[in-house]
């Protein structure tokens, strides 16, 4: 799949979403009429993205910022935190105006989707105040939901363009021995809160061969759809290191797992799963370095994906379209680095070295 392919693939696939979207919120009137003025904006994108395309110039769907590096959590396997994008700063975070501007930059880019991650994101509501202000683009915040009180819950009532999606690990057990004591019944209180709001939410849970059986269970699935979560994206674990390489799932758990997730789509019930990397086969490998996506870590390095930190372009030097054409994603595409099957849930990951020699060669902008 070349990516004019992928482009309407994805936006086939986006276009499908605010569909279902749509069906699940007809008693929801502030809902409705926001889905309602996002498909029409939705188009205006679409058409944007394939005049750019066709002068040469390819725009993913998606967009990932991680706007911060602080967290208020001690995740266990935590990718962000062994790469030094959490916890570890390196330097001058991008300011709330900078956010502003990348904001800016991609809504007239024609990009749809960006997902603010972190870190937490809800560390930094200052510029998740910005995003709520660009209407025409739909923000996921991937956020722990340990942060989510009754104010921020009025904020994403308001705001229907910031999509909150919380972080479970399953059931009480593996939710809490991953992310700390008591998490599990702090998230489940704030979905219960969001669904008391009419607000639409997502569920983002890593799956690993411990949870995998869990959270793929008649019983979860049903607990978290009666909570009113609507969209659940299974991310399949990056390995950190060897002492946690163990709970990637190989060959044959991934086997089990998509025949499972089969079953359960078939069903065609009123929560739509998304799984990744499992999905990308469906998208000619994986989706990084721009062909779908993108990530600008929270010092403005542009990266091909959040779980492979090497950045050859500077947003502070440089204008979002002028990092589609980063050397470094056009070597990664045209080596066939994302293609094939892969240990872990990141085929760049895996590639580590790799990826930072090629860094080498092409060079590096100044920071």
């Amino acid at each position: 799949m070349d990516d004019l392919e992928l482009s309407g693939y994805m936006s086939s696939g986006a276009r499908h979403l605010v569909k279902d979207a749509l069906r699940a919120s007809l008693s929801d009137p502030r809902e409705l009429l926001f889905l309602l003025r996002f498909r029409r904006s939705l188009k205006r994108s679409e058409r944007r993205r394939k005049d750019l395309e066709d002068a040469g110039t390819h725009v993913p769907v998606f967009l990932i910022s991680s706007i911060t590096g602080s967290c208020n959590l001690f995740c266990r396997g935590c990718y962000a935190r062994a790469n030094g994008t959490c916890g570890r700063p390196i330097k001058a975070e991008l300011s709330v105006g900078d956010w502003s501007s990348v904001f800016r930059q991609a809504e007239g880019l024609g990009i749809p989707f960006n997902i603010l991650a972190g870190g937490e994101p809800m560390m930094r509501m200052e510029v998740v105040l910005a995003a709520a202000g660009m209407r025409d683009t739909v923000f996921p915040v991937f956020t722990n939901g340990t942060l989510i009180g009754e104010k921020e819950v009025s904020l994403f009532k308001k705001h229907r363009n910031l999509v909150p999606v919380l972080s479970l690990e399953g059931g009480r057990e593996r939710t809490d021995a991953r992310r700390g004591p008591g998490t599990y019944d702090t998230v489940t209180e704030v979905m219960g809160r969001l669904r008391s709001g009419h607000v639409f939410y997502g569920l983002s849970v890593t799956v690993t061969k411990e949870n995998q059986s869990e959270v793929l269970s008649d019983g979860f699935l049903e607990t978290v759809a009666g909570l009113g979560c609507g969209i659940l994206f299974l991310i399949e674990f990056v390995p950190t290191d060897r002492s946690v390489a163990h709970l990637a799932p190989d060959a044959e758990s991934r086997k089990v797992f998509d025949a499972r997730l089969a079953e359960i789509r078939r069903r065609k019930g009123r929560m739509r799963i998304m799984a990744f990397p499992g999905d990308e086969r469906y998208m000619g490998g994986c989706i990084g370095a721009g062909r779908g996506f993108f990530h600008i870590n929270p010092y403005g390095d542009a990266e091909a994906c959040p779980a492979s930190p090497h950045s050859d372009v500077n947003l502070m030097n440089s204008t979002l379209e002028e990092v589609l054409s980063s050397p470094l994603f056009a070597e990664i595409r045209k080596r066939g680095m994302m293609e094939g099957d892969h240990a872990g849930g990141c085929a760049l990951a895996e590639r580590e070295a790799e990826i930072s020699a090629l860094l080498g060669s092409v060079g590096r902008d100044r920071m």
